[in-house]
C-alpha cells in the first residue's frame, strides 16, 4: 500500500485550501494511506476529512514528530507549506518529495514596489504543482470542509431567525478588517438578520456592533472553529474579510461578499469557487499603497486606513440584499 504525507502547518485558510489536493490524491490512489502534518491547534480542520487516514501534529518544532514520521516510510512527501522547517523535515525523512511555487519574490515585488508579476493563478492551482509527478489533476470541484454531528450548531438555541447572513468580522491583523464603526454603518443598510462570527479577540468588537446595530446575534468567542463553520453552512450568504472563514464559506459554496483591506486578491487567496453558478463579489478600494503587506499590520502604515475607511458600503449592502 502506498503512503503519502501532506504537510501544511498553518493557518486556517491555507489548510482549507489544501482540501482539493487531498481529495484528488485519494481519488487517484484510492487504496493509498494519506497522512497530514499540521500544528496541533489546526488539527480539527482535517480530523474529520474522510480522505485523511492519520493526522500528525506538532506544537512548534519538527523534532517533536520526526522519529514517528521516519517510521512511516512514506512513498512521497507533498510539501504545501514550503519553508525552511519543511525543507529540514524532508531532508530527515529522505523520501521523494515535491512542493509548490510559493512566489515569494513576486509577492515582495507586489507589496514593496506594487509591481504585479503574480500569475493569474489561485494558490490552490499552485498547490497542485506539488502532485504533478504523481499524475494527480484538479477535478475542479472546489474546497471541502467536514463537520461532525458533535460540531453542528442548533441555531434555534441562539434565537437566530432564518434566512440569516453570517458576518466573519475578525482577522488576525487590524488592517484586514473593517473598523467596528464601519461594521455598524454597513449593517444599518442590511435587511436580513446577521450573525457575527470571530474568535475570543473579536468579542469586544462583536459586542459593540450588537449594541449599535439592529437584528444582530454576536457569537464571537462562543464557538469553536468547526461550530463557526456550522453557522456558515446554515447561512444564506457570508460577509467576510480576507480570512480563513471566507475559505470555509467557499467550501460550502456559499455566496460570499468579500471585503479587502491591505491585502489584494492578486496574491492568489481570493474565494476559490470553480463550480458553475458559484457567486462571490470582491469589494476593495484601489489605492497606490495597496497591498502594503501580504499578511497585514495592526495599524495602517500610512495612518489613513483608506483601504477600509473608503469602502463603498452601499455596494456591499446591495450585494448582501440582492435576491
Amino acid at each position: 500500500m502506498k503512503k503519502y504525507l501532506i504537510i501544511r502547518f498553518s493557518s486556517i485558510g491555507d489548510i482549507v485550501l489544501t482540501s482539493p489536493v487531498i481529495r484528488c490524491l485519494k481519488s487517484t490512489y484510492p487504496d493509498a494511506a494519506i497522512h497530514f502534518l499540521t500544528k496541533k491547534s489546526y488539527a480539527s480542520i482535517v480530523n474529520a476529512n474522510p480522505s485523511v487516514d492519520k493526522v500528525y501534529t506538532i506544537d512548534k518544532e519538527i523534532d517533536e514528530i520526526t522519529t514517528e514520521l521516519k517510521g512511516e516510510k512514506y512513498d512521497f512527501v507533498i510539501d504545501l507549506h514550503h519553508n525552511l522547517r519543511t525543507f529540514r523535515l524532508k531532508q530527515k525523512l529522505s523520501q521523494p518529495s515535491a512542493t509548490f511555487p510559493k512566489l515569494n519574490v513576486q509577492k515582495f515585488l507586489l507589496t514593496a514596489f506594487k509591481w504585479d508579476k503574480m500569475p493569474s493563478l489561485h494558490v490552490v492551482d499552485r498547490y497542485f504543482k506539488a502532485v504533478d509527478k504523481l499524475g494527480v489533476k484538479n477535478d475542479q470541484k472546489g474546497l471541502d470542509f467536514f463537520i461532525t454531528e458533535a460540531d453542528h450548531v442548533d441555531i434555534s438555541k441562539h434565537d437566530i431567525q432564518t434566512p440569516f447572513i453570517a458576518f466573519s468580522i475578525g482577522a488576525q491583523f487590524a488592517t484586514k478588517r473593517l473598523t467596528k464603526e464601519k461594521m455598524v454603518e454597513l449593517l444599518s443598510k442590511i435587511s436580513a438578520p446577521v450573525v457575527l462570527l470571530g474568535g475570543p479577540g473579536d468579542t469586544a468588537n462583536g459586542d459593540y456592533v450588537k449594541t449599535h446595530a439592529k437584528n444582530v446575534t454576536n457569537l464571537c468567542g462562543e464557538l469553536t472553529l468547526n461550530q463557526s463553520a456550522s453557522i456558515i453552512q446554515q447561512a444564506a450568504k457570508v460577509i467576510s474579510h480576507d480570512t480563513g472563514l471566507m475559505h470555509i464559506a467557499s467550501a460550502f459554496q456559499k455566496e460570499i461578499i468579500s471585503i479587502w483591506g491591505n491585502t489584494v486578491p492578486a496574491l492568489g487567496m481570493y474565494p476559490y469557487l470553480p463550480q458553475e453558478n458559484a457567486k462571490f463579489s470582491i469589494h476593495e478600494v484601489k489605492l497606490s499603497c495597496r497591498p502594503c503587506s501580504k499578511i497585514g499590520y495592526q495599524a495602517c502604515p500610512k495612518k489613513h486606513f483608506k483601504c477600509m475607511e473608503n469602502q463603498d458600503l452601499e455596494a456591499i449592502a446591495q450585494a448582501v440584499n440582492a435576491d
